[in-house]
Order: structure tokens, then C-alpha cells, then sequence
């Protein structure tokens, strides 16, 4: 419940401010925080597996988030500038393409689903016609 009021709630109604008063030092510092907290999402879902039974795990991780947002530490900023903005500038062209690969290839597989979905489909109504035209009166 802290982390999602910490980490979620209290975020969202500050980005809701400052893309309200479009305050774009507001809005970059939020930015920021949204950018760090998705990559922190996905490595704790991975150490919850594994550290959650270290003494003092979840403080910690409510220590690590209010630092995020103070700010007085401005910890998400920090790290965004000295460790992601320069990893995901080095990668950027690999990520794209990435990207463009997996939405092809759900594109395809989407269109290969639709296509045996709706020949199930006609297989059922047609089963169902001749059904419905075989029983006697």
C-alpha cells in the first residue's frame, strides 16, 4: 500500500500538475521519475523472487523510492542522467528495431489468429446449418 501511494499515487498527481500548468521543469523532473520507476518495476519484480526474504527488504525499498522522489535527493534525476539517458542514447537504434520487429511479428500473428478464428467460425455455422437441415420435421 506505501509503495503504491509513494510510488504511483503521489507521482501521478504531481505529473497531473505540472502537465496542468505546463511547467516544463515540473514536467522533465516527472519525466524522469516515470522513466527510472518503469526500470525499477521490472528489477524488482525479478529480486522480489529472490531477495524478498533479506531483513529489511521492503523498508528498503520504500527508503529507495521516497529517495526517487525527493526533492531534496532528486535520486531519480540522478540516476536518470548518470546511468539511463546515456544507456538508452547507446542503444536507441537497437531498441527501435526491436520494437518494430515485435510489433510486425504480433501484427502477423494477430492476422494468423483472426484468419483461423474465423475459419472455426464458418466451420461451426456450416456444421450448424447442415444440422439444422438434416433434422426431420
Amino acid at each position: 500500500m506505501v509503495m503504491l501511494v509513494f510510488g504511483t499515487l503521489y507521482p501521478a498527481y504531481y505529473s497531473y500538475k505540472a502537465v496542468k500548468t505546463k511547467n516544463v521543469k515540473e514536467y522533465v523532473r516527472w519525466m524522469m521519475y516515470w522513466i527510472v520507476y518503469a526500470l525499477y518495476t521490472v528489477v524488482e519484480t525479478i529480486t522480489d523472487l529472490s531477495l524478498s526474504w533479506f531483513p529489511l527488504y521492503y523498508e528498503l525499498k520504500v527508503a529507495f523510492v521516497i529517495w526517487l522522489l525527493s526533492p531534496y535527493t532528486r535520486g531519480a534525476s540522478l540516476i536518470y542522467r548518470k546511468f539511463l539517458h546515456p544507456l538508452l542514447a547507446s542503444k536507441e537504434r537497437e531498441i527501435d528495431d526491436y520494437i518494430i520487429q515485435a510489433k510486425e511479428r504480433s501484427y502477423e500473428t494477430m492476422v494468423k489468429f483472426g484468419r483461423q478464428g474465423l475459419s472455426i467460425a464458418a466451420t461451426a455455422a456450416v456444421s450448424a446449418a447442415v444440422k439444422v437441415t438434416q433434422t426431420p420435421s
